[in-house]
C-alpha cells in the first residue's frame, strides 16, 4: 500500500520557520516533521510514499537526494571524487517526489498524483505537518471491514488553556486543560479508495470541501475514532510543544 503526503501548502500561521522551507521540513529533535511521519507509516509496514511539493518543494528534493549525508558519516575523497558512507541505518523507502503546484489545493494535489497510484485500489494519505500515535493498521482493517469509499480518522483535540472552577467571585480551583468540547475534527489520517479521485474536479478543489463533503452526502465517509495523541504543527507554540515532547524521551508518536 502507498502513501501519498499533502506536503505543498505555504505554511503562512508558521512563517518564522517557512520563510526559509516548506512546512514539513520543519525540524523536530533535528530531523524534519516529515521524516517523522514516514517513520510513523514505516512502523506498520507502509514504505512506498508519495509526496505532493509545492511552495519551495525543491528543499524537500535536496533532503532525500542528499539523505546519507543527513543520516551518516561521511568520507569525502577529494583526489578521487568519491563519497564514502559509514555506519548508516537505511529505511526502506521509496519516495516519489511530484511538483504539484504552488497555488494547488489540496484536492488537486492528490487528483494530480493520480498516475502514481495505478494499480492501487486502496492507499493512505495524511498532511505533512502533524503527528499522532494512531494506529494505521487498525485505521486500515476499520477501513476495509465497512466497505466505504473514504476513512477519516477523527480526533478530539484539547484544549488550549485550562480553567477556573468559580465559587462566585472566588477561585475555588485551577482545573487542567479539558479535552476540548467534545467535538470530533478531521485528524488528517486517511484511508482511501482509488475511487475517491472521481470526486475531485480540479486543480481549485479543496480536498476537505466539496470531495469530502460529497463522500459524506452519499454515505460513503467513515470516521475511524482516534482517542490517543494527535498533534498538528500548526504555529511556532506547536512545534516548541513538539520538540519538548521529543527532547523529554517520551515523545508519544515515536513508535519506531
Amino acid at each position: 500500500m502507498k502513501a501519498v503526503i499533502l506536503a505543498g501548502g505555504l505554511g503562512t500561521r508558521i512563517s518564522e520557520e517557512t520563510a526559509v522551507r516548506p512546512k514539513p521540513m520543519v525540524e523536530i529533535g533535528g530531523k524534519p516533521i516529515l521524516w517523522h511521519i514516514l517513520k510513523t507509516y514505516s512502523h506498520f509496514g507502509i514504505n512506498d510514499f508519495v509526496i505532493c511539493l509545492g511552495y519551495k518543494g525543491y528543499v524537500i528534493k535536496e533532503f532525500f537526494a542528499n539523505y546519507f549525508l543527513h543520516t551518516a558519516d561521511v568520507t569525502f575523497c577529494m583526489e578521487e571524487n568519491r563519497m564514502e558512507v559509514h555506519d548508516t541505518t537505511t529505511e526502506p523507502w521509496r519516495v516519489t517526489l511530484v511538483d504539484t503546484g504552488d497555488a494547488t489545493q489540496t484536492g488537486g494535489r492528490l487528483k494530480r498524483v493520480s498516475k502514481y497510484l495505478e494499480g492501487e485500489d486502496t492507499f493512505c494519505l495524511t498532511y505533512g505537518d502533524g503527528v499522532s500515535d494512531v494506529d494505521i493498521a487498525a485505521s486500515i482493517a476499520f477501513h476495509h471491514q465497512h466497505k466505504a469509499l473514504a476513512t477519516m480518522t477523527a480526533v478530539q483535540p484539547a484544549g488550549r488553556w485550562g480553567s477556573l472552577d468559580l465559587d462566585g467571585d472566588r477561585i475555588a480551583e485551577f482545573r487542567e486543560k479539558l479535552a476540548g468540547d467534545g467535538g470530533w475534527i478531521n485528524g488528517g489520517f486517511f484511508i482511501l479508495s482509488r475511487k475517491v479521485l472521481d470526486y475531485i474536479a480540479d486543480d481549485s478543489s479543496i480536498w476537505e470541501r466539496e470531495p469530502l463533503e460529497r463522500l459524506a452526502r452519499e454515505g460513503k465517509l467513515n470516521a475511524y475514532r482516534h482517542s490517543g495523541f494527535w498533534q498538528p504543527m500548526d504555529t511556532l507554540r506547536d512545534k516548541l510543544h513538539l520538540e519538548s515532547l521529543w527532547q523529554s524521551g517520551a515523545a508519544p508518536w515515536r513508535r519506531w
